[in-house]
């Protein structure tokens, strides 16, 4: 049902006006009581469409955030596959190191065997750090 507010409002002054005389003083206050009633309807109903249009953009904001949400996950998704097939790629790495040297016994002491020592020690160093970082050694 709808209410023409303001065709009430020039009635309840007609009335107010209409029952002027102190006697009327019962009427008047309904016509001011009703006219009261009539400004806080209009009031709630100002409320209301606030409060609707609030929600609206409640709802909008939420649509854009969940778009938002949307879109990072299917980056991050992206993002965990592609970091899951290089540690796939790195777990299945394999290196190949040098071999190792051997110095004849007669050598002991001379330069030759102290460089083939030093030799067998980096390459030995070299597939430890290797292992110790998951990567695999050829020949093991």
């Amino acid at each position: 049902m709808n209410i023409d507010k303001q065709a009430l409002r020039e009635e309840f002054r007609l009335m107010q006006a209409h029952y002027s005389d102190p006697a009327d003083r019962a009427r008047q206050v309904i016509y001011i009581a009703a006219e009261a009633l009539l400004d806080e309807l209009e009031t709630k109903e100002e409320q209301r469409a606030n409060w609707f249009q609030m929600a609206q953009k409640l709802g909008e904001d939420l649509d854009a955030a969940e778009k938002r949400n949307a879109e990072q996950r299917e980056y991050y998704e992206g993002v965990i596959a592609d970091g899951s097939k290089r540690i796939a790629e790195l777990e299945t790495r394999e290196v190949m190191l040098p071999a190792q040297r051997f110095c004849p016994g007669e050598y002991v002491g001379s330069v030759l065997w102290a460089e083939t020592e030093i030799w067998n020690k980096a390459i030995s160093a070299c597939a430890v750090a290797v292992r110790a970082a998951g990567i695999k050694v050829k020949g093991e």
